[in-house]
């Protein structure tokens, strides 16, 4: 009988586009394309877009994949199974990786291109205001980390977020077990990020989408993340949310997502052992 099923559905899939599959499956629920793109943080463009096959209109394929994943899941559809339908439709219309980005590009007018000394100069003047930003920022921002400036990683560690953070375990909560547990990260926003091992070894490197998990292997030797958006990730260890990895202004990098290593920056931020109050 659950083959019986299995097969009914594959059937199913064969004869409907992905977004058909998603529109039938929001109008059964009786979701509007509005409820969705409240639930998901995703632009109801792009949800349009998704439903009439509009890749064109679509940021790219990763994005794409991502958003019906996100959309799948709101509406009761197994996400893996959206996600290989519309990469094998995009596959099919010939919308590769970055198709979107590129698809209105047309060859240049060789006497329309400027001579090469100006696009040098150009380069110049956008490396010295991005080095004058970053000057500012550092000594605005963080008169603390100068002597960070001058080391070869930008990137800053993740700041101990204070006990007034939203989404932080509030009194009442099971207290954490010390040192173990299941880390999962979570994007409540398009966010790219690596995870890698004490060795450098790359357990994980992608752009999230908004509601993608990944789950820190429980065997993996000092996992540590690099992101632009730290903020952008829910963090939680069996199930209990604990604060943020950084801020939104803040690239960080070499930053321990261990069940252990999360614990001790409670530890640090919290020494007396006691969970935060509302």
């Amino acid at each position: 009988m659950a083959e019986e099923t299995n097969e009914d559905a594959n059937v199913e899939l064969n004869l409907h586009s992905t977004g058909e599959l998603l529109r039938r499956a929001r109008e059964q629920k009786n979701l509007s394309l509005d409820d969705v793109a409240k639930k998901t943080r995703i632009p109801l463009r792009h949800l349009e877009s998704l439903e009439s096959g509009d890749f064109e209109a679509l940021p790219g394929r990763t994005y794409a994949i991502g958003f019906a994943k996100s959309y799948a899941r709101t509406v009761g559809l197994v996400d893996a199974t959206i996600g290989s339908q519309l990469r094998a439709e995009m596959d099919e219309q010939g919308h590769g990786a970055y198709q979107a980005e590129v698809s209105d590009y047309a060859p240049a007018n060789p006497s329309s291109i400027p001579p090469r000394y100006l696009a040098w100069t150009a380069a110049g003047i956008g490396a010295l205001v991005l080095i004058g930003y970053l000057v500012w920022r550092t000594l605005i921002l963080n008169p603390g980390d100068l002597e960070l400036a001058a080391d070869s990683e930008p990137a800053m560690p993740a700041e101990t977020a204070s006990p007034d953070t939203p989404g932080q375990t509030v009194a009442g909560s099971n207290p954490m077990p010390s040192g173990q547990g299941t880390v999962v990260l979570t994007a409540t926003e398009p966010v790219w990020m690596k995870i890698y091992d004490a060795e450098g070894e790359r357990l994980f490197e992608d752009q999230m989408a908004a509601g993608e998990t990944f789950t820190v292997p429980a065997d993996a030797d000092d996992p540590q993340i690099l992101t632009g958006r730290p903020a952008a990730l829910t963090v939680t260890i069996d199930g209990q949310v604990v604060p943020q990895l950084g801020s939104a202004e803040r690239t960080i990098k070499d930053v321990g997502v261990s069940a252990a290593a999360l614990l001790a920056r409670e530890t640090v931020n919290n020494p007396d052992g006691d969970l935060p109050s509302e």
